[in-house]
């Protein structure tokens, strides 16, 4: 049986869970940034009698990634976007900064597919789309998360 989500379904594709809870903190139309590069070191093995030089991992890094064009409709999930920056009187008052973050695709029909879970996410960034009161558009938002890993997964049947 599929999951029923409120609408906007048909243009928000991308839904956020939080912490591994089933509620949806927000819903967007763009996911992009997701990107990850190990660093190696070259080494020559003493055995290696051809002079080959092979690669070890050192560090693996991931750059921050943006939903856009989209809402948040969890005022608990804007609070912690928002604990992350500083206020009129003192820094960051977040005290558990990093969590995970679910981005469920939703195929055409609306039903789950592949989930993206984004490790360690601290939010860095957060925009308003421009308000214009003499057009008829629709208030969207766009939110950066820095991460420290990340992981897909394939729901079943998709």
């Amino acid at each position: 049986m599929a999951i029923r989500y409120p609408e906007p379904i048909q243009t928000f594709r991308f839904l956020i869970r939080v912490d591994g809870s089933e509620k949806i903190s927000a819903a967007f139309s763009k996911f992009s940034g997701v990107k990850m590069e190990v660093e190696t070191l070259q080494y020559r093995s003493g055995e290696d009698s051809r002079g080959v030089k092979e690669y070890t991992p050192v560090f693996t890094s991931y750059t921050p990634v943006t939903l856009s064009k989209g809402v948040v409709g969890d005022n608990e999930f804007l609070d912690w976007m928002l604990s992350a920056s500083a206020d009129v009187h003192t820094g960051p008052t977040g005290k558990n900064l990093r969590r995970t973050i679910e981005v469920v695709t939703l195929n055409e029909r609306g039903n789950p597919g592949v989930i993206w879970t984004l490790q360690g996410a601290m939010p860095i960034g957060y925009e308003l789309a421009p308000l214009d009161g003499s057009r008829s558009e629709v208030l969207t938002e766009s939110i950066t998360f820095a991460i420290t890993g990340m992981k897909r997964t394939t729901q079943p049947g998709t």
